[in-house]
């Protein structure tokens, strides 16, 4: 009996941190922009090379999930990202942010992951940058 209280225990816990680290912000996107903008926030996009060669956020930085899974220096990351700022992450639909959330996280970054993509973003008036 006791065994089995542990265990559902511990596999409530385990289920209740991998529900906190999958989380997208709540922040509305208008909030978003207005902080990116007014520079109290940073946007980075963390799709592939490529993806970014197709098309990208004008106030955006590229820090792409594959370039952080490899392992991205401290000195690396603070040339792109500042500890100061909230961060916000986007990719095409969501699902890459939250994995770079979390590692970016671990490094000591306050990192909101958008669930909101590339599209969305741009349909709620971020500017697309000049090709």
């Amino acid at each position: 009996m006791l065994r089995r209280l542990v265990t559902s225990f511990f596999v409530a816990a385990c289920m209740t941190c991998v529900v906190a680290a999958a989380e997208h912000a709540k922040d509305p996107l208008p909030e978003v922009k207005d902080k990116v903008t007014k520079g109290d926030a940073v946007l980075i996009d963390v799709r592939e090379k490529s993806e970014w060669d197709d098309g990208h956020l004008k106030a955006a930085k590229l820090l792409s999930l594959s370039r952080l899974r490899k392992g991205v220096s401290a000195e690396e990351l603070q040339s792109t990202l500042t500890k100061d700022k909230i961060i916000y992450l986007h990719c095409h639909s969501g699902g890459r942010c939250l994995e770079a959330a979390d590692r970016l996280k671990q490094a000591g970054y306050e990192v909101r992951a958008l669930k909101p993509g590339y599209k969305d973003l741009l349909n709620a008036g971020f500017a697309k940058a000049a090709e």
